[in-house]
């Protein structure tokens, strides 16, 4: 079983990519441990307060080093990943030498209404993450555009053609995981 921290890069209740990140929860990944990090209450990056880092900092880092995996699930804000985001990859880099990104199997997801969905704010966030050295799997990518019915109340997917294309991204990941936990 391979340990996932899941982030959501949106702290709206009722984001689409937080249920988004919910339905695939629910989808069948019998080698992926799905856990959700909590990152509301991570303070904005600021050096003075790098050493000792506040608590919530500390254990946001713990919960990224102990997963085999990273998974993001954003939307996408002006053509960019949201602030909150950039935020937890900063911190996730300090101090200096302490990268806890580095040599972690990472993915992205986003679904937005809009038609090029999350495309570029996944662009971006790739681009940073490689810079940390993530590594991340590139196929399939996944910019799903959101219509309300997609997603229902208890967080299944309803668009059977849907459901596939994402269980294919699930198993895919999952494969990639275990790849390079065999080469590591």
């Amino acid at each position: 079983m391979f340990k996932v921290a899941v982030i959501v890069g949106s702290l709206r209740k009722e984001s689409f990519n937080r249920k988004l990140a919910r339905a695939l929860e629910k989808l069948n990944h019998p080698k992926l441990q799905l856990s959700f990090l909590k990152i509301d209450d991570i303070p904005l990056f600021n050096q003075d307060h790098e050493n000792p880092l506040p608590e919530t900092v500390d254990r946001m880092k713990k919960d990224i080093a102990a997963s085999d995996a990273i998974l993001f699930v954003t939307p996408e804000y002006n053509r960019s990943i949201p602030g909150v985001l950039k935020n937890i990859v900063d911190w996730g880099t300090r101090p200096y030498g302490k990268n806890v990104w580095a040599g972690k199997p990472t993915a992205i997801v986003g679904t937005s209404p809009s038609s090029v969905a999350t495309a570029i704010a996944q662009s971006h966030l790739r681009s940073i993450m490689v810079t940390l050295n993530a590594i991340f799997l590139g196929q399939p990518e996944v910019y799903l555009i959101y219509k309300d019915e997609l997603i229902d109340d208890t967080f299944n997917i309803t668009v059977d053609s849907t459901k596939q294309f994402l269980q294919k991204f699930l198993d895919g990941f999952s494969n990639g995981i275990e790849k390079y936990q065999s080469v590591k």
